[in-house]
């Protein structure tokens, strides 16, 4: 199978996943892939990341976190999308007045690879690291998948520029995670307290079931959103 076969291929499925004739799944995804709904998950990260370190371990984390968010952000929508200057579906000749679209939003020219697949796996990966809380991972994995898949589901991604911002993430992710572990095991050499009440990695697992409840109230949240905006939407 050549490009031509993996590009057409590429294009049939967005156009099976793309979209639906649900006003709610509209409203739904149109919640999910906006910022400020996160802005409460972000604000319990920040107060548990300060809480459980000491103010030189909490520039360092911040900083990582920062960083992970910054490079994933820039590989996709710095380097990859000005050089493989691959159109958006909403944006591309062959399909871009069949794809499903809300609200008018078509997004910019080019779209591989997904700056959200890309910063959401990042963050995933980094923060499942950081906090080694299975529960935790899979709520992560799930934010990531939501917001991966809500790009579809407006049509201003391919579902190749998905898999790739996801393995770009992933691999950021990762990658900046073993810079921190090193930085972070030459700077503080003193072994954190670890028992029942801790994560393996030194942090009061309430206080990741607090991240983890908030994560699960945001998802309520989109749903209740979700009804309200299907109704206010320019659809």
């Amino acid at each position: 199978m050549d490009i031509q076969q993996y590009i057409a291929l590429d294009k049939e499925l967005l156009l099976n996943l793309n979209g639906s004739n649900s006003l709610f799944w509209d409203g739904f995804m149109w919640v999910a892939t906006s910022t400020y709904i996160w802005i409460p998950t972000a604000i319990i990260l920040l107060y548990i990341i300060i809480k459980n370190n000491k103010i030189q371990e909490t520039l360092l984390t911040i900083a990582m976190i920062a960083l992970v968010i910054t490079l994933a952000d820039q590989i996709a929508s710095g380097v990859c999308k000005p050089y493989f200057h691959r159109f958006r579906p909403t944006q591309d000749p062959d399909i871009m007045y069949i794809v499903d679209i809300v609200n008018g939003y078509r997004g910019g020219r080019f779209g591989f690879i997904s700056s959200h697949a890309a910063n959401t796996f990042a963050l995933t990966v980094f923060l499942s690291l950081l906090f080694k809380n299975k529960s935790l991972t899979f709520m992560l994995i799930f934010w990531a998948t939501l917001n991966s898949y809500s790009r579809i589901y407006l049509g201003v991604h391919y579902p190749g520029d998905i898999l790739f911002g996801t393995l770009a993430g992933c691999l950021i992710g990762y990658l900046m995670y073993l810079l921190y572990s090193f930085i972070h095991k030459r700077i503080f050499h003193q072994p954190r307290c670890i028992s029942n009440k801790y994560t393996a990695s030194g942090y009061l697992i309430n206080d990741i079931n607090l991240l983890f409840t908030v994560l699960l109230l945001t998802y309520f949240m989109i749903i209740l959103l979700g009804f309200i905006t299907a109704h206010t939407l320019n659809l």
